[in-house]
Order: C-alpha cells, then structure tokens, then sequence
C-alpha cells in the first residue's frame, strides 16, 4: 500500500517517482531509491530487444509489484525518462504481460548513459504480439516517474 511505502520513505537518492491516483486519494506520491526497488521480489526476463546485438537477461522488480507498493489505483500509467520522453502504458500490461522495471542486464547494474538505472522491459520473446512498435515504444528506459491516472 502506498501508506507502507511512504512510511520507509527513501533513504538514498530517489530513482523512482509514483504519482497521482494512489491508495490515500487523488495526488499521492511515493518515491524509491534502489534499495528500496531491489528489496522487492526480484524476476529476470531472457529475451531479444531491437536494442541489443543477443539475447539479454534483465532484471528487476515487476511492474505490477511496484504499482501495488505504491497503491496505484488507476488504469494508464504515464511514464516518463529522464531525457522526458513519455509513453503511456496500459495498468493491464502490467498483470498480463509481466513487464520488469529492470535494474540489471545480465547481472549488471544498468547505467544511465545504458538505458538506465531503470529500463522497463517486456518478455518479448514470449509473446509474438509483444514484438511490435507498440510494445517496444513502451520499453522506456532512463525511467524517472511513473504517473498513475
């Protein structure tokens, strides 16, 4: 619920921002730093990107495992990078796909001039449909917030 993440308010430099229709009302904000995002279940996705020459395994919490931490209770996320690039992604990608908020490719922390500190990925590999510009425009990276509505 986004009370308990509020009340272990981060510690280090926030990474990651959660806003808008949260558990608590309209306007709630909850903010993460990587301890607090790696404190959570952890999964890792194998898969092909348009970005990267192989197979890459990233991991990281699940998009859905974040969004309930902070008790997001609306249906589209706005999300935004650090460079402002902003994609809207669908709440229901997140229970029916199982996108990660990656942290790591293959074991790595991910820096910022390489797509991170937080790439959300999808299990492309997986799912034919997830092979499309739709998906892929979802794929933000340099992710920065995260605005529920």
């Amino acid at each position: 619920m986004a009370q308990d993440a509020a009340a272990a308010a981060a510690r280090g430099p926030v990474v990651l921002t959660v806003s808008g229709k949260l558990a608590g009302g309209q306007d709630q904000v909850v903010q993460f730093d990587l301890a607090q995002l790696s404190a959570l279940p952890q999964h890792s996705i194998h898969t092909q990107t348009p970005w990267y020459p192989g197979p890459r395994t990233f991991s990281g919490p699940l998009l859905r495992d974040v969004l309930s931490r902070a008790g997001a209770q609306g249906q589209v996320v706005h999300a935004r990078a650090v460079n402002d690039y902003k994609v809207s992604i669908p709440v229901s990608d997140a229970e029916r796909f199982k996108p990660v908020l990656a942290l790591q490719i293959d074991g790595k922390p991910i820096a910022l001039r390489d797509k991170g500190p937080i790439f959300i990925v999808y299990p492309y590999d997986h799912d034919p449909q997830l092979r499309s510009t739709i998906y892929y425009s979802r794929s933000i990276w340099q992710l920065k917030a995260l605005e529920v509505r």
